[in-house]
């Protein structure tokens, strides 16, 4: 059977990225006060690997049943163990997760698509460091702060030594190079306040922007099924 859609609309995506501890998650917040959509990646990528989820079949047939918990859960630090000391495991990792991360995305885009946002906000924390969404983008928005106040703010959060602090930062792409990357910046460095007028300020540009994309979905086969969606979605959102 085939099913037919013909959806037109104007919207385009904004990826949101940061680093640790420079305070993406208020911004976030600020930005969903506001009634903006807003896809965490992070989120999606816990949800797909719970029993429910195809992803959750193929990590326990790839990887045994010793990464599982008692209550038939994975445990994540298992399985991170086994990933993070063995590239190869960690690609097949990769290779059964993100196919589902983005599935699920473009069902959480297509539903805010059709309840009539303008634009649509992915939440990826790594989206410079894996740069495969950026192309995606019409915007990119990073959350900065100033290295001092981000080194504190680390070890007053998680409660880290300087050191271990430095070293969670050092494995990320320093924020002072992800700034050129970004076409917004919003610096977290001073008080709420001021985060929120920056905040409002790019809520305000992206609403009046007229860098839109025109999504049409004509025609998908029940057999392409999501994969399908997918590939049509991104083709679209490339164009």
């Amino acid at each position: 059977m085939v099913f037919f859609f013909s959806i037109q609309g104007k919207m385009f995506l904004v990826g949101l990225t940061g680093g640790i501890a420079s305070g993406k998650s208020t911004v976030v917040a600020m930005l969903r006060e506001l009634g903006c959509a807003v896809i965490d990646a992070d989120v999606i990528a816990r949800q797909v690997v719970q029993p429910r989820f195809l992803a959750y079949q193929r990590i326990v047939h790839s990887f045994g049943p010793e990464i599982l918990l008692e209550s038939g859960e994975i445990n994540r630090e298992a399985l991170g163990s086994i990933v993070f000391s063995q590239p190869e495991k960690r690609r097949l990792l990769n290779s059964i997760t993100h196919p589902e991360i983005q599935k699920e995305m473009v069902k959480q885009i297509l539903k805010y698509f059709m309840l009539g946002h303008r634009y649509v906000i992915l939440d990826i924390p790594l989206l410079f460091e894996t740069n495969t969404l950026i192309k995606f983008m019409k915007h990119t928005v990073l959350v900065y702060c100033d290295p001092q106040s981000q080194l504190s703010r680390l070890m007053r959060r998680n409660g880290l030594t300087q050191a271990e602090a430095e070293a969670r930062i050092a494995a990320q792409l320093p924020l002072d190079q992800k700034v050129k990357l970004a076409g917004h910046v919003i610096d977290n460095s001073g008080d709420v306040e001021t985060t929120r007028k920056q905040v409002l300020k790019l809520h305000s540009s992206l609403e009046d922007s007229m860098d839109f994309l025109l999504v049409r979905i004509l025609a998908i086969t029940a057999a392409a099924g999501v994969s399908g969606l997918l590939y049509f979605l991104l083709r679209q959102l490339m164009s």
